[in-house]
């Protein structure tokens, strides 16, 4: 049956509509090099988060693989959740680097700094926080582990465009923060993704990353250039960034309203195991943990309401299959429940949500 409300659904109106219609008469529709649009957003959003530099590209995956390439992790051990899509694990492989799984907080479902401080060797090199749902990972805590271990930190916030921590927006807080503008999320693209830059020496950072974005290509002088490191086609088309433009003009508008639904559910939801209300979180979705969850699932979709099971961990997968024990990952994995906070959900639907899940609870 086709769902009434969605687990995800895009916020769009006429201005997304009107930059379309701009960039297809132009007739320029690619931005290797990182010009018209695309420079507008990276500025734009470079000014939203306060970061000191931001390179643009076509994925949040991309934007890690890049991000860690700046960093020599071959041979090393990154640390980083298992409660993740898997792009935060295969952006370590794929620069040649170690996963090493953590457990996490089952709180915020990020990082626990504890458990991080227990699997760090020699031989570490990084630790990348994963901003689950949009809540922001303990970053005091593992700032000064990092610190104290002389390691970097690379924040995955897929989810979090638009989070803060301490006072300050996701993006400004270390070496380099990867976003992911997927349609899903909370500024939605048709793809895209974007690296912001901390680092003392961003300015040179975002000079490589720039040439790496776009198979390596540098000192480009009209049709000539020079090629000095391997590089890949990951930079952002003008499309995404348009959209992107348009998205981000009412990103704190539609962020406060999932903020508003988050904050109902919170309070109004009588199940004992559920994501508590955070105004810093941007709530990519609202987690649940339950009994039973696919009976559960079945009796919303059956009402016409799509929820996920974010994410089956990492660790578990084939090609990683680590013989390890985190409890706190693998009892959230069987249990959790993710539900829609999308600012197109209308009061009645939040209390059908809410109706449901509370007389299953009581069974």
């Amino acid at each position: 049956m086709v769902n009434n409300i969605k687990l995800f659904d895009v916020i769009v109106d006429d201005n997304e509509k009107k930059i379309l219609e701009k960039i297809i008469e132009s007739k320029f529709w690619a931005s290797g090099s990182g010009v018209g649009f695309v420079k507008k957003f990276e500025n734009k959003f470079q000014q939203y988060v306060k970061a000191k530099s931001c390179v643009a590209v076509n994925s949040g995956t991309a934007a890690l693989h890049l991000a860690l390439s700046q960093f020599d992790i071959e041979n090393k051990e990154v640390i980083i959740p298992s409660l993740s899509f898997v792009s935060t694990a295969n952006a370590v492989l794929y620069n040649k680097g170690i996963p090493i799984f953590a457990d996490i907080d089952l709180k915020t479902m990020c990082l626990d700094p504890k458990d991080v401080k227990n699997k760090i060797s020699k031989n570490t090199k990084a630790i990348i926080p994963v901003h689950f749902g949009g809540m922001p990972a303990d970053l005091i805590s593992l700032k000064k582990i990092a610190k104290n271990n002389r390691l970097v930190i690379i924040e995955d916030a897929a989810h979090a465009a638009g989070s803060s921590y301490d006072g300050k927006m996701i993006g400004s807080h270390s070496d380099a923060c990867c976003f992911s503008f997927h349609p899903v999320k909370n500024l939605a693209m048709p793809s895209g993704g974007l690296i912001s830059l901390n680092h003392k020496h961003h300015k040179s950072f975002a000079s490589k990353l720039n040439s790496k974005r776009w198979c390596g290509i540098t000192n480009r002088q009209s049709t000539e250039y020079d090629i000095k490191d391997i590089g890949w086609n990951y930079y952002m088309n003008e499309f995404s960034a348009g959209i992107g433009l348009a998205q981000l003009s009412k990103l704190s508008k539609l962020n406060n309203l999932r903020k508003k639904i988050a904050k109902k559910f919170s309070s109004k939801l009588n199940i004992s195991s559920k994501m508590i209300y955070d105004k810093n979180c941007s709530y990519h979705f609202y987690w649940i943990l339950v009994k039973n969850r696919n009976k559960l699932r079945k009796i919303l979709l059956e009402k016409g309401i799509e929820t996920g099971t974010h994410y089956p961990p990492i660790h578990k997968f084939t090609m990683y299959d680590k013989k390890i024990s985190l409890p706190n990952t693998e009892y959230v994995a069987k249990s959790i429940i993710t539900l829609p906070t999308h600012p197109n959900l209308s009061k009645n639907d939040m209390d059908n949500i809410i109706k449901i899940i509370n007389k299953f609870d009581k069974t």
